[in-house]
C-alpha cells in the first residue's frame, strides 16, 4: 500500500487532504513541523512527499534537498507561495510537481496519482468499491451489477465514483461538482447535475424512482450508503 508523507502546517488543510488521500486508498502520515517531518522521514517506507514551502521550524525546500539526496522518493510542493522564482526553484532542486493554493482536491489526487505511475511505485490496492449489487473496478474503470457490465459515459463513471469515494457522507452539490471538474467533454453545472444524477440512477438502480445506491438528502445534496 502507497504511504505518503504529507507536511503541511495547516492543520485544517492537512485533514483534508488526509481524508481525501485515505478515501483513494493511501496511508497518510501527517507532519506539522519540519522537525517531525525529519524524524518520521528516517523510519522509511514513502512512496511519495508531500511538502509545504513555509513551515513553522524551517522550510520545505531544505527538505526536499535533505529527502532528495537520500532516495529517489518523489516528491510534489504544494504551497501558498506562487511566484514564479519558487516554483522554479522546487523543480529545479528536484520536485516532480509544484501545486499552489488554493488548489482542487481531485486535481491534487490526480496529479500524485500521475507521479506515482511516473515512478512505477505501488498504488492503492483497492481497487474494488462494494456497493451492494454494484461493483466499482477502479483499476478497470469500469462497474458491475449483478456482475454484469454497465456501461457508464466517462462523467457519469467520475459521478458515481466522486459519491462512492464519500460513502455513508452527504456531499452538497458544490462538493460534486468538484469531483466532476477533471472530467473532458461535457460540462456540468448545478442546473444540469440533476439530470446526470436521474440518468444514472436509471442506468443502475433497480427502480429509479425509489433509489437504494444515489440517495437525495433533502436540503443538502446526496449520498450513498449508510
Amino acid at each position: 500500500m502507497s504511504c505518503i508523507l504529507l507536511v503541511e502546517d495547516d492543520k485544517t488543510i492537512a485533514m483534508g487532504i488526509e481524508y481525501a488521500l485515505t478515501q483513494e486508498g493511501f496511508t497518510v502520515e501527517v507532519c506539522h513541523s519540519a522537525g517531525y517531518a525529519r524524524e518520521r522521514w528516517g523510519k522509511g517506507g514513502f512512496s511519495l512527499v508531500i511538502l509545504d514551502v513555509s513551515l513553522p521550524d524551517g522550510n520545505g525546500f531544505e527538505l526536499c534537498r535533505e529527502f532528495g539526496g537520500q532516495s529517489d522518493t518523489p516528491v510534489i510542493f504544494l504551497t501558498a507561495c506562487d511566484e514564479e522564482v519558487n516554483v522554479v526553484m522546487g523543480l529545479d532542486m528536484g520536485a516532480d510537481d509544484y501545486i499552489t493554493k488554493p488548489f482542487r482536491v481531485r486535481e491534487l489526487v490526480s496529479r500524485i496519482k500521475s507521479v506515482l505511475r511516473r515512478y512505477n511505485k505501488s498504488m492503492p490496492n483497492n481497487a474494488e468499491i462494494n456497493l451492494g449489487k454494484l461493483i466499482i473496478n477502479t483499476a478497470e474503470a469500469k462497474v458491475y451489477k449483478d456482475g454484469e457490465a454497465v456501461l457508464l459515459t466517462a462523467l457519469e463513471y467520475r459521478l458515481l465514483l466522486t459519491l462512492a469515494n464519500s460513502k455513508g457522507l452527504t456531499l452538497t452539490r458544490n462538493q460534486i461538482l468538484e469531483g466532476l471538474w477533471d472530467v473532458a467533454g461535457d460540462f456540468v453545472n448545478d442546473n444540469t447535475l440533476t439530470v446526470y444524477i436521474k440518468r444514472l440512477r436509471e442506468k443502475i438502480e433497480d427502480d429509479p424512482q425509489q433509489p437504494q445506491i444515489i440517495k437525495t438528502v433533502r436540503g443538502l445534496g446526496y449520498k450513498v450508503g449508510e
